[in-house]
């Protein structure tokens, strides 16, 4: 799903749990062993997960979506992804939408990962011409090719923690390939990538809940695309660069990760509590009062 990478500094957490799933890497730090039977809860999961809202799956919920108009029954996990884009979709006034599949696939971020440009940008369509959303039901009335690529991951993040929370652990860090949520009495330190050398960091965070990151440099291909996209224009984001957001839930931070390529973080704090950090294509670097930490440019 994204990301510009963040790396945590030594803890006391002395288990971890690696593995692949969604097409990246996780790691799951905890101070105690996470039992055979809770990964493998996890990994179904995160199985449940993917068969909902992959679009690079042929067997997915969003993919059948994609084919044809109807009423689409998804499952009890959907109405706080939808709910946060759609409150997203306002704040960013229609810039990041989750109707934004077909126009990475034209552009050549397809299933088969093509990587090759159709050479038009697709028209998007505005969220209320297309879909309606009643809170367990998705109505479409021309068929759409959902991507919750700007969000999803966060979410997975949350949902894993909160059943290592439930398995009675206290002390963890769930990282999803750079999404990553923090739970435990004391903050974590995490270095902010620079988008342009991996290895340097821009900053340091104190992370006491979830942090969230995006960037233009990766997934990049043919003449300066990447994977962020205007919603209202069809076509990659320019001027911002790479963005870090700190929130209470990895949902609210990776989807706020992503907003902040298209609007000024004023307009987001409207809806949302957050802190962040963004760097603009020019090099300067922009970050919220509230940051609890520090900046090295």
């Amino acid at each position: 799903m994204k990301r510009s990478r963040q790396t945590l500094r030594p803890s006391q957490r002395s288990h971890s749990l690696s593995f692949e799933a969604i097409g990246t890497g996780w790691q799951l730090d905890t101070v105690e062993p996470i039992e055979p039977a809770l990964a493998a809860a996890i990994a179904d999961r995160i199985e449940d997960f993917d068969r909902t809202w992959s679009r690079f799956r042929a067997d997915s919920l969003v993919s059948r979506i994609s084919k044809t108009p109807g009423v689409w029954e998804f499952p009890p996990d959907a109405p706080a992804l939808f709910d946060t884009y759609r409150r997203l979709y306002a704040a960013t006034d229609g810039a990041m939408s989750p109707l934004v599949g077909q126009a990475l696939d034209n552009l050549g971020y397809d299933r088969t990962y093509s990587l090759r440009s159709s050479g038009s940008a697709f028209a998007v369509p505005a969220w209320d011409d297309a879909i309606g959303w009643d809170g367990h039901a998705l109505t479409t009335v021309l068929p759409v090719s959902i991507d919750v690529g700007a969000a999803g991951k966060g979410y997975l993040v949350d949902i894993v923690s909160d059943m290592l929370a439930a398995a009675g652990h206290e002390d963890f860090v769930v990282d999803g390939s750079g999404d990553i949520r923090r739970v435990g009495p004391t903050p974590i330190r995490v270095a902010l990538e620079h988008p342009l050398d991996a290895a340097k960091a821009i900053g340091v965070a104190n992370v006491g809940a979830a942090i969230c990151s995006s960037a233009t440099n990766r997934r990049t291909w043919g003449d300066g695309l990447h994977h962020v996209i205007d919603a209202t224009t069809g076509l990659p984001t320019r001027a911002v660069i790479a963005t870090w957001a700190m929130a209470d839930t990895a949902l609210e931070a990776d989807g706020l990760a992503t907003a902040l390529f298209f609007v000024d973080a004023e307009l987001l704090a409207a809806e949302f509590s957050f802190s962040y950090v963004r760097m603009f294509a020019n090099g300067t670097v922009e970050f919220s009062p509230n940051l609890d930490g520090e900046l090295f440019t």
